[in-house]
């Protein structure tokens, strides 16, 4: 058995979308549809791998733009979280508010996760869902045991944390998430995260300045 994961940093904001594969089965899972349907879909077909589920971190628009598009073109079902849902549907309206026009409307989803620590599976692909509100409603971030591997969406980055001053942001709601959820992983977890480079839970346990401030409080 063998899990390999591809990313690719796309769109007007920069975030990363990845892909994980099972190179047995040449099934994968696509986590963030975060813009160019076409383009994601042609790193999975370029790797020989078929998308099998597309889930969302959280419904900011520059993680699920390209969600619609690139569920008609794979057949794979689209997962978010349900208290993401609502805002799901202002796709069009967050168009407006940071580009000056409207965006498509998003995806519809195939299924709301609602329970917490929920086991995802697809072929030899084990993802614990983890729920890390804060950023945004609905806000997941997706564990792999196995792999040591936890994509933290915009909750935790290397050396900062997601902005909390988007409607339904919280920073109490986003440290408690941080605190409880993530820095509760073993230490040598990667951490690969909606916007720039990976890093490690002791790396930012350690050295983020934002944790490192907020626990002396």
């Amino acid at each position: 058995m063998t899990i390999e994961i591809r990313s690719i940093t796309l769109g007007l904001a920069s975030t990363n979308a990845y892909l994980i594969g099972d190179t047995d089965t040449q099934e994968a899972i696509l986590i963030d549809p975060v813009d160019e349907a076409d383009v994601l879909k042609k790193m999975a077909d370029g790797a020989g791998w078929t998308i099998k589920l597309i889930i969302a971190t959280h419904a900011h628009f520059d993680h699920v733009l390209a969600s619609r598009d690139l569920q008609a073109a794979t057949g794979a079902p689209f997962y978010i979280h349900t208290d993401a849902a609502a805002m799901l549907k202002t796709l069009p309206e967050q168009g407006l508010r940071f580009t000056g026009q409207r965006f498509p409307p998003a995806a519809e989803p195939d299924r709301l996760l609602i329970t917490e620590s929920e086991t995802i599976e697809v072929g030899a692909i084990h993802l614990e869902t983890l729920y890390t509100p804060g950023h945004a409603p609905g806000h997941l971030a997706l564990y792999m045991p196995a792999q040591k591997v936890v994509f933290s969406g915009d909750a935790l980055f290397a050396g900062s944390i997601g902005r909390t001053d988007l409607p339904g942001g919280s920073l109490d709601v986003l440290m408690n998430s941080i605190f409880s959820k993530l820095l509760t992983l073993p230490g040598d977890t990667k951490v690969l995260s909606g916007h720039g480079e990976a890093t490690f839970i002791d790396q930012e346990r350690l050295t983020n300045p934002y944790i490192r401030a907020y626990g002396k409080e």
